[in-house]
């Protein structure tokens, strides 16, 4: 049973995944509605670290890398790390080898833990060059 449901759900995630990227392909959620604002931002006026993000995605998607980038630096760190999550994952497929995923450590997600919050206060100090990190 397990076997049948496998497929089915990888397929319901390329179809979901195609779907999202023609919305942010075609749709810049800074001129449409149909995209949701950051909550935090909404009620505090305090950027999170995810402020940013869908209009960094629809640049990116638009081939626009510098602008992507300048809505969330921490695209970047999202990318590199999809990127070597994938290339672990399709590596145990292709090669039927297990690699170490680098991931699965407690000093790497305390890295990117201590990055993100370091952005997150940073892009909200309001004096230059710390303004650059604000969308």
């Amino acid at each position: 049973m397990l076997n049948k449901i496998k497929p089915f759900i990888v397929t319901v995630i390329v179809i979901t995944l195609i779907f999202i990227s023609y919305l942010y392909y075609n749709y810049n959620p800074s001129e449409y509605k149909i995209f949701p604002k950051c909550p935090l931002y909404s009620f505090t006026g305090i950027y999170c670290p995810g402020c940013g993000s869908q209009r960094a995605v629809h640049q990116l998607l638009q081939g626009h890398i510098i602008d992507g980038i300048k809505h969330n630096f921490l695209i970047i760190l999202l990318i590199v790390i999809l990127l070597y999550d994938t290339s672990i994952k399709l590596g145990k497929i292709i090669f039927n080898k297990t690699f170490k995923n680098l991931l699965h450590n407690s000093k790497t997600s305390f890295t990117v833990l201590i990055m993100v919050l370091l952005f997150w206060l940073l892009r909200n100090i309001n004096s230059y060059p710390f303004t650059i990190l604000a969308p």
